[in-house]
């Protein structure tokens, strides 16, 4: 188990780190503050063509995100793999996979290893040094 961990880690952990990081970047772009718009700028704002307001109703269209926030979309599909195709998808998949399989196995090693020492009567707890 532990050879496969080892040499899986070594070719996954590129894309994990890759999607970690795009997935954060995505998570900002949300969190980031965007400034509040004046009232004169959401008169200005106006409905599209097509689009009838009902009477009564203040209809005006979505805000355009600036600054990070336009940049959510983006990372999102880096991310998800759409950008690259197909083949991003799949390596997208794939590390999914990498991941559960990373987890359950270092759980695992770590169980049996634990499970070891105390056979062998080793102290030091669940954490050892």
């Amino acid at each position: 188990m532990r050879k496969w961990h080892r040499w899986l880690s070594v070719f996954f952990g590129i894309f994990l780190f890759f999607i970690a990081t795009t997935g954060l970047l995505s998570q900002a772009a949300d969190l980031w503050p965007q400034p509040e718009l004046t009232a004169a700028q959401l008169a200005a704002q106006e409905p599209p063509a097509a689009f009838v307001c009902p009477d009564g109703w203040n209809c005006r269209p979505p805000s355009t995100a600036t600054g990070i926030a336009s940049w959510k979309s983006f990372f999102h599909h880096i991310h998800s793999g759409e950008e690259f195709g197909p083949v991003g998808i799949a390596i997208s998949v794939l590390s999914g996979f990498a991941l559960l399989f990373f987890s359950f196995s270092g759980l695992w090693m770590y169980i049996r290893m634990w499970g070891n020492r105390k056979e062998r009567g080793a102290n030091g707890g669940m954490f050892w040094k």
